[in-house]
C-alpha cells in the first residue's frame, strides 16, 4: 500500500467519524425536540413517578448535559445505555441481538443479489435485443419499479397463505425465505441493468474487437476482459447496497414478523424508547459509511487504473 492510497484511507475515516458524530447530534437534539417524553403514555403513572423515573434515567438534567454525558457514555465505553422500554436490557444487548437475525438476513440476499444480477446481466448484454434479454429487461424492469412493501406482502399471499410452501412468521423455521426473496429481488434487479449497460459498453471498446481479431476465445474476452472490467458500477453499487438491505429491512421484518433489528427499531421510535432510537441510528449510519470506504477502496483492487484522491 503506497502513501496515496494510505492517505487516502485516513481522510476518509476520519470523514467516517465526522459524519457519524453529525448523526449523533442531530438524532440525540431532534428526538428530545419532538413534544411529550418516554413516559408520557405510561398507563396510570402520576407526576411525581414519571418525575422519579426521569431522574432515573437521567432526563431531568439540561439538554446539554446529557448530550455531553451521552457522547461520553459512548467514545469511553461504547455504552448506549438502558433501554426505557424494555426494562432491565441494555441497549447494546438489543441492538446485538436484533443484529444477528438483520446481519444473517442481509448478507444473504445480498450476496443472491449480487450473484444472480451478474449472472442475468451478462447473459442479456451476450445476446442483446434477443428474445431472453427482452425477457430479463421486462422482468428486472417490474422489480425495480416494485416497492419493497408491495414486493413482500405479495410473496407473503402467494406463498405463505395461499400455497402454504413458506411459514409468514419469519421467527419460525425456514421462515427466513420469503424475507430473503424480498429483500434481493429489487438489488438483483438493479444489478442486472447494470452489468447489462456496462457490460455492453465494454464490450463496444478497441481493446475487445483487437482481442478478437487475434483469434481469443470468446469465452476468455467475456470472463477475463469484459465481464471484469465492466464490474465496476457493480462494486461501486454492492457496498451501500450491502449496507441499506440491512439497514432498509425495516418494512421487510414488520411484514414477516422477523425478530431483527429493523423491527427494534420501528418499535423504539413509536415508543420514544429514546437510548434505542439512537443507538440503534448510530449502529445503522456506521454500517452505511463502513461499507462506503469499503466500496471505494474495491474500486482500486478491480481496476488499479484508479487513482484515490
Amino acid at each position: 500500500m503506497n502513501t496515496k492510497t494510505l492517505m487516502y484511507i485516513v481522510k476518509r475515516v476520519l470523514l467516517a467519524i465526522v459524519t457519524v458524530w453529525i448523526v449523533i447530534t442531530v438524532t440525540f437534539f431532534v428526538m428530545h425536540a419532538v413534544p411529550g417524553g418516554p413516559f408520557v403514555g405510561e398507563k396510570a403513572v402520576s407526576e411525581s413517578v414519571q418525575k422519579a423515573m426521569e431522574a432515573k434515567y437521567g432526563l431531568d438534567k439540561p439538554l446539554g448535559i446529557q448530550y455531553i454525558t451521552y457522547l461520553r457514555d459512548i467514545v469511553t465505553k461504547f455504552d448506549f445505555g438502558p433501554s426505557l422500554k424494555q426494562r432491565g436490557r441494555n441497549v447494546n444487548d438489543i441492538i446485538f441481538d436484533g443484529m444477528k437475525t438483520s446481519a444473517k438476513l442481509g448478507v444473504i440476499a445480498a450476496f443472491i443479489a449480487l450473484i444472480m444480477g451478474i449472472i442475468f446481466g451478462a447473459v442479456a448484454a451476450l445476446r442483446r435485443n434477443k428474445l431472453i434479454d427482452r425477457i430479463i429487461m421486462i422482468i428486472t424492469t417490474a422489480f425495480v419499479s416494485m416497492p419493497s412493501f408491495i414486493m413482500g406482502s405479495l410473496l407473503l399471499i402467494i406463498f405463505a397463505i395461499n400455497l402454504k410452501w413458506f411459514p409468514a412468521n419469519g421467527a419460525s423455521k425456514n421462515g427466513l425465505t420469503l424475507p430473503v426473496l424480498t429483500l434481493s429481488l429489487y438489488p438483483m434487479a438493479y444489478i442486472t441493468r447494470l452489468t447489462r449497460s456496462s457490460m455492453l459498453e465494454v464490450l463496444g471498446q478497441d481493446y475487445i474487437r483487437t482481442a478478437k481479431a487475434k483469434g481469443v476465445s470468446g469465452m476468455k474476452i467475456v470472463f477475463g476482459h469484459a465481464l471484469k472490467n465492466s464490474l465496476i458500477p457493480v462494486i461501486t453499487y454492492f457496498g451501500p447496497m450491502l449496507a441499506g438491505i440491512v439497514t432498509g429491512s425495516l418494512v421487510v421484518e414488520q411484514i414477516f414478523a422477523v425478530p431483527g433489528i429493523g423491527r427494534a427499531f420501528v418499535n423504539s421510535i413509536t415508543g420514544r424508547d429514546y437510548p434505542l432510537v439512537m443507538g440503534t441510528t448510530i449502529v445503522l449510519a456506521t454500517l452505511i459509511v463502513i461499507m462506503n470506504l469499503v466500496g471505494d477502496i474495491m474500486y482500486k483492487v478491480v481496476d488499479p487504473r484508479i487513482t484515490l484522491e
